[in-house]
């Protein structure tokens, strides 16, 4: 039998508990499709599957379930994220620096890179393409930065330089 750890014995991550507004959407949605669309359609093939008889050697049975426990854990985990995020709107104060929610481009002549990059809370990152996490070291070093400013990132391979070209948010 597992035996459950208490949350107050575990480590606790050291992440921002900051959202946009769209990001939160998206989890709200993501915890509705799985509770009212995923969860009873396994668990009705749950359900068939036990009614066959001998689940040891059940695939069905034991994928479902398996697939099942998945669903509920992440139902919980998104629940108590959803109630503990603080989500920062816009405010017209922000325009002109880099702050939580803001589309920076930036540039790195050295190495002629350039990006478009938008600083958002950890959840927020899955599935977004040019998203980083306001924790990151990009982000960190970004904040407060105006155009034109230029900017060292210190990373585990180096530092690199980025002038910021551009502020944009979205309203």
């Amino acid at each position: 039998m597992r035996r459950k750890i208490p949350e107050s014995t575990l480590p606790k991550l050291n992440r921002s508990q900051m959202i946009t507004s769209e990001g939160l959407e998206k989890l709200k949605e993501e915890h509705d499709h799985l509770w009212r669309v995923e969860r009873p359609d396994v668990t009705a093939k749950v359900t068939w599957a036990a009614s066959l008889g001998d689940r040891s050697e059940n695939a069905d049975y034991h994928y479902n379930k398996k697939r099942l426990r998945e669903i509920d854990n992440r139902v919980r985990y998104l629940r108590r994220c959803i109630d503990d995020f603080k989500v920062i709107e816009y405010h017209p104060n922000q325009e002109g620096k880099v702050s939580f929610g803001a589309w920076v481009e930036i540039k790195n002549e050295k190495k002629g890179l350039q990006n478009r990059l938008r600083i958002v809370g950890y959840e927020e990152l899955i599935g977004n393409k040019n998203y980083i996490s306001m924790d990151s070291p990009m982000a960190k070093a970004l904040l407060d930065k105006t155009v034109g400013d230029e900017v060292i990132v210190n990373t585990k391979v180096g530092d690199f330089v980025w002038k910021i070209l551009k502020i944009e948010y979205q309203k």
